[in-house]
């Protein structure tokens, strides 16, 4: 891939056209590494890096294919005010809905906008273990640079899959939950009894009535009552904690 080709994947469409998206800084690739899980996966990985990075790189011990730039080159590739002078061009993986049985909870976002929000949940989940992330049409793209960063290399060590219509989620899952005032307290050992947790857009919450039929469940996380609300990436992880210590139990 040419570097002004390189440079275009920050754009959501040219990662969508060329099938790869970038990965910026030592710990996000060091956390990249850990997570391939074949030797010739690396060797579809190219490495941009410096002339003073080159021993960092080396040190590695990766079969990824080493591109030097120069420092304006590498200033062209970085999404960031300060580069750290290595930037890798990795190929998505597959991110369709799997046919196959799924084995790990879902956690599903419907229309999530906030790449900080989307990049701390898959964080979250991926720290808990256990879970599948569904993305609605109209999401975040998870692999947005800043996306990728929030989530400090959570990324690659969490199966997630986008553009999964919300009225499907009943064909597929035999038992919904979701988050609603009103609902009952997630401390319920009935919570861990959902196949797939919904959660909705940041200001506009679930859909619900598109599930209707469904007859999902609605929870709640019990707070002070002074004041409707929770950040998304909050509720999220307070709903996988409670999951991972009841599964524990």
């Amino acid at each position: 891939m040419k570097l002004d080709d390189v440079k275009k994947l920050h754009q959501k469409k040219y990662r969508a056209e060329f099938g790869h998206y970038l990965v910026e800084g030592e710990h996000l690739i060091i956390e990249l590494q850990k997570a391939l899980t074949t030797p010739s996966a690396a060797k579809q990985i190219t490495l941009y890096i410096t002339e003073s990075r080159q021993d960092w790189a080396q040190a590695l011990n990766a079969d990824y294919n080493l591109v030097v730039v120069s420092e304006k080159q590498m200033a062209r590739l970085s999404d960031t005010k300060t580069p750290q002078g290595v930037v890798a061009c990795v190929p998505l993986p597959a991110l369709n809905q799997d046919s196959s049985p799924v084995t790990q909870r879902c956690i599903f976002l419907h229309e999530v906008q906030d790449p900080g929000n989307l990049g701390t949940i898959i964080r979250n989940l991926a720290w808990f273990g256990g879970f599948r992330l569904l993305l609605s049409p109209n999401s975040v793209d998870p692999f947005n640079s800043k996306v990728v960063r929030a989530s400090m290399g959570a990324i690659f060590h969490l199966p997630i899959e986008i553009d999964v219509p919300l009225d499907t989620l009943p064909e597929r899952f035999t038992k919904l939950a979701y988050l609603d005032l009103k609902g009952k307290n997630i401390n319920a050992s009935e919570f861990g009894e959902y196949d797939c947790y919904l959660f909705g857009n940041e200001a506009r919450g679930v859909p619900i009535e598109k599930v209707a039929d469904s007859h999902a469940k609605a929870f709640t996380i019990a707070g002070s009552g002074a004041i409707d609300s929770l950040n998304l990436a909050n509720s999220v992880a307070i709903c996988a904690y409670q999951l991972s210590t009841q599964e524990s139990r």
